[in-house]
């Protein structure tokens, strides 16, 4: 929440119209692009604005999964330190995965506890800002439903009832556990193809400079967590 609000601040301050400077500031906040198509039909946001708030994001995803280890090692972290500064900054589930993945593998678990908790907030995110929306709107017309609850968040909370209600046949779990990490790897290179760096002299340097800021946010906010919260 202090992340969106803050971030969203710096994009109004820089000059951003509204509507793209909360895009910036949610992408960041929450998920990337994930959360930047998420929000674009809740907020009635531009093609060019999501197109260009996109388009930085995916470079500068990227920048942040190699800085993390590298803060990680500067800062003396252990693997859960290192999980939770992973899972708080970066992007992507799957650059969580490899950002963490130099620490090792209670780094890479801890870090996907933590992402996805981050990633579950989009849900109440654009309810949110879908009901804002709404009062705004003349008429009383808004978003639908289905712009306000992202499908794959209800499908996340759907698989992992069924997860921990032990309903799944403990013969099927190995199965899985495969699809899970060749689709893991495959997310991991897919995200190659959305990387253009010809995207941050499209997107502009006032969007380039909030991105930036807003991530740099998100990393002391980060720190400061870890600076006073007891890890075991």
């Amino acid at each position: 929440a202090l992340a969106i609000v803050v971030g969203f601040g710096v994009g109004r301050a820089l000059g951003l119209n509204p509507r793209m400077a909360l895009l910036v500031a949610c992408g960041n906040a929450i998920c990337g692009n994930s959360a930047i198509a998420a929000v674009a039909p809740v907020i009635e946001a531009e093609g060019q604005d999501v197109a260009a708030a996109i388009g930085f994001t995916a470079v500068l995803g990227i920048a942040v999964v190699l800085l993390v280890p590298v803060v990680g090692a500067m800062m003396g972290y252990d693997a859960t330190r290192v999980g939770v500064l992973a899972g708080l900054t970066v992007y992507a589930v799957p650059q969580v995965l490899a950002a963490a993945a130099p620490a090792g593998l209670a780094a890479v678990q801890t870090g996907a506890v933590v992402k996805l908790v981050r990633v579950l907030m989009l849900g109440p995110v654009c309810l949110i800002l879908g009901l804002m929306r709404s009062k705004q709107a003349e008429g009383g017309r808004g978003p639908k439903l289905h712009q306000m609850a992202p499908w794959f968040i209800l499908v996340f909370l759907a698989l992992m009832a069924v997860r921990s209600l032990g309903w799944l046949p403990e013969a099927i779990l190995p199965p899985l556990q495969v699809s899970v990490s060749a689709l893991t790897l495959i997310a991991m290179a897919a995200l190659g193809l959305m990387v253009d760096p010809r995207a941050v002299l499209r997107a502009g340097p006032r969007v380039a400079a909030v991105a930036a800021l807003s991530a740099l946010l998100i990393g002391t906010l980060a720190v400061g967590v870890l600076a006073v919260m007891p890890l075991g």
